[in-house]
């Protein structure tokens, strides 16, 4: 009798423990929801109900003419593509060379592993605006300001370290044993790399690729120094083109930062599953 009491006890307390939980998640993923359905709601306004209403009011009449108003007059379509292509092809270069160095690194046996890696690291300690000016000087000597190959090189050579980072910890959890059966048996270093080790290791890309992609997606700096020409532009830059000296249109300012907002959801959705497998496989040794 008394064992079927502590039962008792013990699922309702493991209940009560569940439903606190619950409740917890539940506030936390309200206060992280609320802000793109302020936002939203804000990008249906006009400037008149901006000001005039209080600011966590629904807009009286949305305006979502904002939407195609800044897709085709304020050339958001233009810098909307810039950002893709330009984000897609910098995570596609910095994971590639990342597993490089990190197959490198862990796989390989040569003399000044350590001291690469050691380097790489280093780069993790360098601000970005400290390298601002060098850069642009080394930029305008080969032609390459107003070129967006200068906005590539600089987010893949930023992300490098970090992303190495990440993968070294996947990497050393990797059973050796399928790599030196592959080498019994007569592959080369190349197929080994791309046909064994990169496929264990997606879990972890799409780990490296979403975080990659949230830097790049959002990065300001390098466009706004490096990058004067409209057809360069992507959308961080663009919204400014909406902010005037008299007048700024605070709801083509919330539209074009909704818009902003919806790939990287979007793609996050997709990858979460991969995400957490990276992370949880790269967190244990063995």
């Amino acid at each position: 009798m008394a064992k079927k009491i502590q039962e008792t006890d013990q699922s309702i307390a493991k209940k009560l423990g569940m439903g606190l939980l619950y409740l917890v998640l539940t506030i936390v993923a309200i206060f992280q929801i609320y802000p793109l359905v302020w936002l939203l709601m804000f990008s249906l306004k006009s400037n008149s109900e901006v000001f005039g209403l209080s600011p966590f009011a629904l807009p009286e009449d949305p305006k979502w003419e904002n939407y195609a108003r800044v897709w085709t007059d304020g050339n958001i379509n233009l810098y909307f593509f810039n950002s893709v292509w330009i984000t897609l092809a910098s995570v596609l270069l910095t994971v590639l060379l990342a597993s490089f160095v990190t197959f490198a690194i862990t796989r390989m046996h040569w003399k000044f592993n350590k001291l690469v890696l050691g380097l790489f690291m280093v780069g993790l300690m360098i601000p970005i605006h400290s390298a601002l000016i060098p850069l642009f000087d080394f930029f305008l000597k080969l032609g390459l300001v107003d070129h967006p190959l200068s906005i590539i090189l600089s987010y893949t050579a930023f992300n490098l370290p970090l992303t190495i980072m990440i993968l070294l910890g996947f990497y050393y959890t990797l059973p050796r044993e399928i790599e030196e059966a592959a080498v019994v048996d007569g592959c080369s270093v190349h197929r080994i790399f791309f046909q064994i080790t990169l496929p264990m290791t997606s879990p972890v890309i799409a780990t490296t690729a979403i975080i990659n992609m949230i830097y790049n997606w959002n990065e300001f700096v390098f466009v706004n120094t490096f990058i004067s020409s409209d057809k360069y532009k992507t959308l961080t830059v663009g919204i400014q083109n909406f902010i005037g000296q008299y007048l700024t249109d605070w709801g083509a300012i919330g539209a074009t930062l909704m818009i902003s907002i919806i790939p990287i959801l979007i793609a996050f959705l997709i990858l979460s599953n991969r995400i957490v497998e990276g992370i949880a496989a790269g967190s244990v040794k063995g």
